[in-house]
């Protein structure tokens, strides 16, 4: 079988930068090629995904529920489900819950 499949039930769910939020990591950096990673991830009410920066791989964030604010060097950005914004390798930004329900989204690293 060449195609590769990973349930939401076998993926094991693990803490997120530091215990700020959830993810389930469905591809690990270097399974397949030019990818570092692919996560499904949470972050409760309120929470905050820090100030942080990617030197190694660029960024792609998919809202699939709640809404919140994205914050890079430039300014601040509402998302809201639907949105997709992509991080170029070594932009410093931050994601913070400013809804009510849990954020949701899926986020691809790319080499």
């Amino acid at each position: 079988m060449k195609v590769i499949k990973k349930s939401a039930e076998s993926v094991k769910l693990e803490p997120a930068h530091d215990g700020a939020g959830t993810r389930k990591l469905f591809v690990a950096n270097d399974e397949v090629k030019n990818i570092q990673g692919i996560t499904h991830g949470w972050l409760k009410s309120c929470g905050i995904f820090e100030w942080h920066k990617h030197d190694d791989c660029n960024e792609f964030m998919c809202v699939l529920k709640g809404s919140g604010i994205v914050r890079d060097e430039d300014g601040e950005y509402t998302f809201n489900v639907g949105d997709f914004f992509i991080f170029p390798q070594g932009t410093y930004h931050e994601q913070r819950n400013t809804g009510k329900e849990t954020f949701e989204a899926m986020f691809i690293r790319t080499k």
